[in-house]
């Protein structure tokens, strides 16, 4: 009958798929890394392979000129110098006579053989300026063996100003032809040394750009492979865990980032399995604690009338055996009076269990008297309600400071004479009982024991003696109807505590029972 409900609650049975196979034409994250990691190495290397170029041939282009041309054009204004000095100390020989005026000639003879040989030095590096060379050094020997020596020598016969101007004329001439030379590399070094410049300049900007390029080419693959689907798979899971279960997460890009989607979407439809799971499990229990509730409603119903009714015919029963036993006490025989004497006290302890019943059963249908309990008050009436039982005793009741807590005060009560009743009740032969209860925090819970002298518990019983109707010793020893440490436990459960026995064998017994401590005081 039950089986059509069953098959409502059954959850659904949803797929999982762990790990997806990744797409055609989807690229893994690992292989787009590696190709990206390659076209920047080579652009990188193309870049640093045309900055050293242009670099070098910068390089280059300033040694031509400031190495090379420039120092053979330095040469070549010394040699034209000393050219120059050479004639003019012939000059002023001639116009003197005096020997004096030959130092410039000498000199300059000096300086023009030094200078040509650092000329002839660079001819190595520089051969194009040889054949100039040649001519200057030709034409100065010539003008010196045909004019200037002859002059210096005095030789009479020796050529006249006339053909020395023209003999220097052709080393003016050779000289300049080779300093024309020389600026026209000078030029072209120059014009190299520009262009090598502007090379460099351009180079500069290329790789600049190049750069620039390359970072928007990875921004953007990073933006289209990497961020969108990962913004994409956040903005669905925010959706999901905004309570949109129902939802597929599918993410489009890298194989990676399809994999991970995937896994979502397989936890997501775990999650909802076991949710249907836990929801199917959930209303099963609420039934049943609906089912639990209202059958526990009813044997408290069921116990509460059962008791009431009952009472009256237990009372009518208990009546008329006290008038039997009143009335023929003595005149019938012995056997008799027995007879009635059982059914009075047979009668009595059925009023008694019964009276017990009720009151195991009323603890906990209700909170309508909870409220902020002084224990020790509570305490002290309990130890009044049972001076008669001390004094028959001959004990004593010990009340520490007891401190104040939330409950029902009734219910306390009753438990804390139940308990210190038990002290008095259950005290050696021949000793006082002596009954003390303390208390103590523990954490955010206040722990309450009551301790007597009497003759304790045997460790094997210590997890019995709360089971309703349990009893240790005969009702002949020790009356009671094995009720009372079964309400005790129902109180303070019902109070959100728990109970427990600690005793030494025929040294005393000690229950302990933990309340709850105010939230004022938790929080301090």
């Amino acid at each position: 009958m039950t089986a059509p409900a069953d098959l409502a609650r059954r959850p659904r049975r949803i797929p999982l798929r762990l790990r997806p196979t990744p797409g055609r034409g989807h690229w893994p994250l690992a292989r787009v890394f590696v190709v990206g990691a390659v076209l920047a190495a080579l652009v990188a290397i193309g870049t640093v392979v045309l900055g050293a170029g242009a670099l070098w041939r910068l390089a280059e282009a300033r040694t031509t000129l400031l190495d090379q041309v420039g120092p053979v054009v330095l040469a070549a204004q010394r040699l034209s110098a000393a050219q120059l000095d050479q004639e003019t100390g012939v000059r002023g020989f001639l116009l003197t006579g005096q020997r004096q005026f030959l130092d410039p000639y000498y000199a300059g003879v000096d300086a023009s053989n030094a200078a040509v040989a650092e000329l002839r030095a660079e001819t190595v590096r520089m051969p194009e300026i040889g054949p100039e060379l040649d001519a200057v050094v030709q034409a100065e020997q010539d003008w010196r063996a045909a004019y200037a020596e002859p002059v210096v020598a005095g030789d009479p016969a020796a050529p006249g100003v006339a053909a020395g101007r023209a003999f220097f004329d052709r080393v003016r001439g050779s000289t300049g032809a080779l300093q024309d030379r020389l600026a026209a590399l000078r030029q072209t070094a120059r014009d190299e040394l520009g262009s090598a410049s502007s090379f460099a300049a351009w180079a500069g900007a290329a790789i600049t750009v190049t750069l620039l390029v390359l970072l928007a080419v990875v921004g953007i693959g990073l933006r289209r492979l990497v961020l969108r689907p990962v913004s994409d798979l956040a903005v669905q899971v925010r959706e999901v865990v905004a309570g949109d279960t129902d939802r597929e997460v599918v993410v489009d890009g890298p194989g990676e980032i399809r994999e991970l989607g995937a896994d979502v979407d397989a936890m997501r439809r775990r999650i909802l399995r076991d949710l249907d799971e836990a929801q199917a499990a959930n209303r099963r229990l609420d039934d049943q604690a609906r089912e639990l509730a209202r059958s526990n409603g009813d044997l408290e119903q069921f116990a509460y009338v059962a008791s009431h009714d009952l009472q009256e015919p237990l009372r009518k029963v208990a009546s008329f055996c006290q008038l039997l036993q009143r009335r023929y006490a003595g005149k019938l025989d012995e056997r008799a009076d027995q007879y009635i004497a059982f059914a009075v006290d047979g009668a009595q302890r059925m009023q008694q269990l019964i009276n017990d019943l009720l009151a195991f059963s009323r603890v906990g249908r209700t909170r309508d008297n909870f409220g902020t309990v002084d224990l020790g008050a509570v305490a002290a009436a309990a130890a009044a309600q049972l001076e008669q039982a001390r004094e028959e005793a001959g004990g004593e009741i010990v009340l520490g400071a007891l401190p104040t807590v939330a409950g029902d005060p009734g219910l306390l009560q009753a438990l804390l004479a139940n308990l210190i009743g038990n002290g008095l009740k259950f005290h050696r032969e021949g000793v006082p009982p002596v009954v003390r209860v303390d208390a103590q925090r523990d954490g955010d819970t206040w722990a309450i024991t009551v301790a007597d002298n009497g003759i304790g518990i045997e460790p094997e019983y210590s997890g019995k003696i709360f089971v309703i109707f349990q009893r240790l010793h005969g009702r002949d020893e020790y009356p009671g109807t094995g009720i009372g440490l079964a309400l005790a436990k129902k109180i303070v459960e019902f109070h959100q505590g728990r109970i427990e026995v600690s005793s030494g064998d025929g040294e005393g017994t000690t229950i302990r029972f933990t309340l709850p401590a105010l939230p004022e005081e938790t929080a301090e």
